[in-house]
């Protein structure tokens, strides 16, 4: 008699939990735009639109300097800056790019998220290296 009674009682509660909306916890429901989600869920990297942006950026600005160098600039700019260095405008990217990472990395490191603030302090950063290194 109890384990017919057990069921009896619960079965009002299961009845208005699928009511609240608790049937569709296991399904996924739609969604707009999201940066984070995975472009080919199935491929052996996660390849977010972010990550695709931030590639497409990196290799775009190797192929507008390469062309700046190759047909415009076919010397090269080269120049002493502040640091010391006689840098190009190859050298200029690395380094920008280079400590561009260092700024994240150490953002993250020290506060977390979110990142606005250290992309705007790279941009800076970019700035400041084409200017004076």
């Amino acid at each position: 008699m109890r384990k017919v009674l057990v069921p009896l009682l619960l079965l009002p509660g299961a009845a208005l939990a699928q009511q609240a909306g608790w049937g569709n916890v296991g399904q996924q429901e739609e969604t707009g735009f999201s940066w984070t989600d995975p472009l080919w869920p199935s491929f052996w990297m996660a390849w977010t639109p972010a990550t695709l942006a931030v590639f497409i950026g990196i290799f775009s600005a190797i192929a507008v300097i390469g062309l700046l160098e190759g047909f415009r600039y076919r010397d090269g700019i080269e120049r002493k800056g502040i640091l010391g260095l006689t840098t190009t405008l190859g050298d200029r990217l690395f380094i920008s790019l280079l400590g561009s990472a260092w700024i994240f990395l150490a953002w993250l490191g020290l506060v977390g998220q979110p990142i606005w603030i250290p992309l705007f302090i790279a941009i800076g950063w970019g700035i400041f290296v084409f200017w004076k290194v």
